[in-house]
């Protein structure tokens, strides 16, 4: 649907791109925007513009999750949720696929998408990935096909993120060959728990393993909870952890054992096992590497909320920008009322946001290629599911964090309305506040990131060898001390020709763009290994002390890493586009992301003179000009999104306040 805000006709046919005849192809735009799972993710579009699956703003909380766990029958009947599983549980193995149908669902309610995933993305899988024939057997078809509802009961009240530390144990009783669960203390409880409050009747129970006397780490134990009419298993309690800030279709909850038994075939062995005497085994001999491949199996959960993420920021912007093509304020030099689109100020806010959730989705379907050949063993090493984490673990934090400042200026932009339910960004910016947190909380996902960074570097110092790692180290402090003496500055101006121009045109080469990102990560971790580097005597606490001394730059180098990415993703994007109007309108758009990221960090490469005066002012004016530049082209570009007023579902992206434009102009005719 289009409506031209001067006359507030509304057409179903498509607006004609600015482009012209001879200009960029967004249709082009959009198929590449759908990734490569296009007709999956177009079938859950289609299956999400069903009224019967959107959120209500009427409902209380209780009805409000009666309703979410009525849906998701919808969405097994779909058979959408069933992809990830083998054949012979109605599936098709197709990881990546589940995945994308799973980011859709935001646009119909965030609430159902998250009981989707505790159900099926972590208490099937669960059993499926950390489960052997004897689990999927006994437990796996009932999980899928919602004849076990149950919970995934990981995080505690007093670990959260820390699930190494985690204090409920599973004792091993050799003469029942049963464990007893027990959570020794109130910070045991399991918190926050998906399904827990009132549908789950069994849980995924982690536990520290203790057998023979000895604890063998963190492992998962398949417990039942509660009797078919809902109540409590002798020796387990729990709490309703009532209304939140957002996501109440979701009954969270606590739960807490008190020597709850459960047979010794309840524990999911693929990665440990306990004989009936209690014999401890594991093809992992390392407990840390035990602990981080059980985990890694479920990084599925990161990988999808950094998509469903993007997805509301996405919605958010269609929203914003519709209205803002729309929306008029204040008079311009021809007495007529602007255009907010036309405002500067008003792009800047929206369009650098725009290119950010471009580079992230290309990112994404990056992240969900890797995420697939790992998962259905098409290319799954140590060391690839070792990435694996750590690009998703980068690309979730970014992207979260993205889509809720995108949300909140799309708020803010659009006034009032903004601040009004039936546009949707305080119910969007409410529901998915928690994906910054939940699933591996940013900021703890970010030091992984910065210390696989750390181990990178090292281990490219030890394959270099001692001459090698010599000239490395040389090579770093000829860089620092270049750059110290303003020789790396006055390269930049030489480059440049020391005019303005030549600035700009510089830092529109993506050959310059990749080594000004990549020079922030590398130059930040190389400023940070020597300070972490052991010394022989150092205590713990000493290396405790001095980690946090450098904790801040650490994350800010592995945010930097995620932004790098992103960029990598986007260019790559750019180069596989033949079609030479559509490839210069992306490379525009990369640009813009590639400049508000140099822009960010400003103050860091100016203190290190990584960049000139000249390039660093540059940066600005040629950001503020390729931002002018896409504005002809930002309705074009949101729109290849593809979303419908179905799935935006927002008043003031319906036409309406282009029809009371009109009515405005005519009436003062």
């Amino acid at each position: 649907m289009a409506v031209d805000s001067m006359t507030g006709t509304t057409t179903t046919e498509a607006r004609t791109p600015t482009g012209g005849a001879d200009g960029p192809d967004f249709e082009r735009i959009r198929t590449g925007l759908l990734g490569s799972w296009r007709d999956i993710r177009l079938a859950a579009r289609a299956r999400t513009l069903d009224p019967a699956l959107h959120r209500r703003d009427d409902l209380l909380v209780a009805d409000h999750r009666a309703r979410v766990t009525a849906q998701l029958q919808v969405l097994l009947d779909s058979g959408a949720v069933r992809l990830p599983f083998p054949e012979a549980f109605g599936g098709t193995g197709d990881a990546g696929g589940n995945l994308v149908a799973f980011e859709e669902l935001v646009t119909a309610d965030p609430s159902l998408q998250i009981k989707a995933g505790v159900q099926w993305g972590l208490f099937a899988a669960a059993i499926l990935h950390l489960g052997t024939r004897y689990h999927h057997d006994h437990f796996l078809a009932d999980a899928i096909e919602l004849q076990t509802f149950g919970g995934f009961a990981m995080t505690e009240t007093g670990h959260g993120s820390d699930v190494a530390s985690i204090a409920t144990t599973a004792t091993y009783d050799p003469a029942a060959q049963e464990f007893v669960i027990d959570t020794p203390f109130r910070a045991a409880w399991k918190d926050y728990i998906g399904n827990a409050a009132v549908d789950a009747r069994a849980a995924v129970v982690f536990a520290q393993l203790i057998t023979q006397g000895e604890r063998q780490g963190v492992h998962a134990f398949f417990v039942p909870i509660r009797d078919e009419a809902g109540a409590f298993l002798p020796g387990v309690g729990g709490e309703d952890d009532g209304p939140k800030s957002g996501l109440n279709g979701v009954d969270n909850g606590r739960l807490h054992f008190s020597a709850v038994r459960v047979p010794r075939t309840n524990l999911l062995n693929r990665y440990g096992d306990v004989a009936p005497d209690g014999t401890y085994s594991s093809p992992i001999a390392s407990q840390g590497r035990r602990f981080f491949t059980m985990l890694g199996t479920l990084v599925q959960g990161r990988v999808s909320l950094a998509g469903a993420a993007n997805t509301g920021a996405k919605v958010a912007l269609q929203i914003a920008l519709t209205y803002a093509e729309q929306r008029r304020q204040f008079a311009g030099a021809d007495g007529r009322e602007e255009v907010l689109l036309d405002y500067p100020r008003h792009q800047r806010r929206l369009l650098t946001r725009l290119a950010g959730v471009y580079a992230a989705t290309y990112a994404q379907d990056e992240l969900l290629l890797d995420f697939h050949r790992v998962f259905t063993g098409e290319h799954d090493t140590d060391e690839s599911r070792q990435e694996l984490e750590n690009f998703a673990a980068a690309h979730k934090a970014e992207s979260t964090w993205h889509a809720l400042d995108t949300i909140q200026e799309c708020r803010e932009a659009c006034g009032g309305a903004g601040f009004l339910a039936e546009n949707r960004f305080g119910q969007l910016h409410a529901d998915l506040d928690v994906y910054a947190t939940f699933e591996g909380d940013n900021t703890v996902l970010l030091q992984l990131v910065g210390k696989r960074l750390l181990t990178q570097y090292g281990k490219r110092l030890k394959s270099a060898g001692r001459a090698g790692s010599a000239r490395i180290v040389a090579g770093q402090l000829v860089g620092s001390a270049a750059a110290s003496a303003g020789l790396t500055a006055l390269a930049q101006r030489v480059a440049d020709g020391g005019t303005a121009a030549g600035a700009s045109r510089s830092l529109r080469d993506p050959a310059v763009q990749e080594a000004i990102l990549t020079e922030r990560v590398a130059v930040a971790v190389a400023e940070i290994a020597p300070a972490l580097r052991s010394r022989p005597g150092a205590s713990a606490a000493e290396l405790a002390a001095r980690f946090g001394e450098h904790q801040h730059a650490l994350i800010e180098a592995a945010r930097a890493e995620a932004r790098l990415r992103q960029w990598k993703a986007f260019t790559r994007a750019v180069e596989r586009e033949t079609h030479a109007p559509t490839k210069a309108v992306l490379a525009l758009v990369r640009d813009v992301f590639a400049l508000q990221t140099i822009e960010r960090e400003l103050g860091w490469y100016l203190v290190r003179r990584r960049l000139s005066v000249s390039r660093a002012k540059a940066v600005t004016r040629l950001l503020d000009s390729l931002v002018r530049r896409m504005r002809p082209h930002a309705l074009d570009l949101v729109e290849a999104f593809g979303y419908e007023q179905g799935h935006l579902r927002a008043a003031i992206s319906s036409g309406a306040e282009g029809r009371r434009q009109a009515e405005a102009i005519a009436a003062t005719r």
